[in-house]
């Protein structure tokens, strides 16, 4: 019987990705923690640990490589080619989306995997609240904030939150589920009223695509690890690769290992 994406493992996931595989990997390899990547040159890549230290709740930092490196402690395979897709920005602008980016690698890369709401998706689901994206085949939708960053160095942005539509009865299950894995974005950083976080229109997401709100439903908001490449594009650093949102590096980590009680 053919496996399915939950199925798989890290390494059997990553292999289908290399092979040129592009997919969202919301309910892939269930188990095993979801991560985002954002790749810079040494010289700024202290930037954006402080950055990173400064806004946890978007950026929480899993792993770092010393430069060069294509490979992480909880991350076994290649960084360059075992994602379902990269973009790739130079001045802040994105001037590619590529499957590998091998050609582009340098020695002072510095990569830095970034927790991902993805792995707290199993427990939600586990716990009967509903992951409409996962129903729907799609990508999460992802939006940017009024809210801004603490800016460190030379990076600043806004926050970039997920979205999923949550039954009211469930809202206060969903908050404990989450709250329990804040190496991955953690509680919600808001629940109700989209205006309060100044997006405009739920069906015309900054990111990702947009999903059904029914009747009875909360839309409620996690912050968001694409939020480093918010902060690429607004601050504008020489070159910076990152994952294609909603694509992202499937770890060897268990997503048990960030339970915390």
């Amino acid at each position: 019987m053919e496996q399915t994406p939950a199925q798989l493992t890290p390494g059997q996931a990553r292999a289908l990705f290399r092979a040129g595989l592009r997919v969202p990997t919301s309910g892939w390899a269930a188990g095993w923690t979801q991560a985002n990547l954002i790749a810079l040159p040494r010289a700024e890549a202290y930037d954006f640990l402080l950055f990173a230290q400064r806004n946890p709740k978007p950026c929480p930092v899993l792993d770092v490589t010393e430069p060069g490196e294509t490979a992480a402690s909880i991350f076994a395979g290649d960084l360059r080619t075992d994602l379902p897709a990269y973009r790739v920005y130079r001045d802040g602008e994105l001037v590619e989306e590529l499957t590998s980016v091998t050609h582009l690698w340098r020695d002072d890369l510095v990569t830095f995997l970034v927790g991902c709401s993805f792995t707290f998706e199993s427990a939600l689901l586990d716990g009967g609240v509903p992951v409409r994206h996962i129903e729907a085949g799609s990508n999460v939708p992802m939006y940017r904030t009024n809210r801004e960053c603490r800016p460190a160095g030379a990076l600043s942005g806004p926050l970039v939150v997920s979205m999923r539509p949550v039954p009211a009865s469930q809202v206060a299950d969903a908050v404990r589920i989450t709250s329990r894995y804040p190496a991955v974005h953690g509680a919600p950083v808001h629940v109700g009223d989209p205006a309060a976080l100044g997006i405009a229109d739920l069906a015309t997401p900054d990111f990702g695509d947009a999903v059904e709100v029914r009747d009875g439903e909360v839309p409620v908001f996690w912050a968001c690890g694409v939020t480093p490449q918010a902060a690429v594009m607004r601050s504008r650093p020489s070159f910076a690769i990152g994952h294609a949102p909603g694509h992202m590096a499937i770890t060897d980590a268990r997503n048990s290992s960030y339970v915390v009680p």
